[in-house]
């Protein structure tokens, strides 16, 4: 069965966490509307790849250009069966649109799968919708989210209809717990050897 799915995006979104997840969901059969606050369908928004090299934090560099598919404005989350919400920078002022608040509590509220990992548990926090859950986000995240209620885990998490992860190296585990709560279903033919 196929999904509609929102993915909410912004300027320096993560590359990997925003660019992977929509096109390995588009190609096992979902659909994926990019979105983003002030902006329309066709424009485009910048990613940044965050690589980890030993260093105490990421190294951040530009990314792709990645297009949208709508416009937030013209979004109603009612026609949405999940929600995607990839880390980067692009949080930290994406929570500060009302919009965007009120299209994440639409997906708690109606318990819509949701997957979202790195700095986009700082939307949900600020959307008010961790309380009581168990999740995990970027680590430097993590005293940010357990003051929105949380208890935060050291691993890929999953929460009801809630998947959490720390960042893109987690992406196999994440998107295979996602596919999994959307109900996506994934058969492999294996044919004989021709010799």
């Amino acid at each position: 069965m196929s999904a509609k799915l929102l993915m909410l995006v912004g300027d320096f979104v993560e590359d990997y966490e925003a660019k992977v997840p929509y096109q390995a969901l588009e190609m096992v059969g979902h659909e994926v509307h990019a979105a983003c606050p002030e902006r329309e369908a066709g424009d485009v928004v910048k990613t940044a790849i965050h690589d980890f090299r030993g260093d105490q934090t990421y190294l951040e560099e530009r990314g792709h250009d990645l297009a949208l598919d709508v416009a937030l404005a013209e979004v109603d989350p009612a026609e949405y069966d999940g929600l995607v919400v990839p880390g980067g920078r692009a949080p930290e002022y994406l929570r500060t649109y009302e919009a965007v608040l009120d299209a994440v509590r639409h997906f708690f509220e109606a318990d819509k799968p949701v997957a979202t990992l790195c700095h986009g548990p700082q939307i949900l926090a600020a959307a008010g919708v961790l309380d009581g859950r168990e999740i995990t986000s970027y680590p430097a995240v993590r005293a940010e989210v357990e003051a929105a209620g949380c208890s935060w885990v050291d691993e890929v998490t999953r929460d009801g209809n809630l998947v959490t992860a720390q960042a893109w190296p987690d992406h196999a585990e994440w998107l295979a717990e996602f596919l999994d709560v959307l109900g996506t279903r994934i058969e492999h033919e294996v044919s004989a050897s021709a010799d």
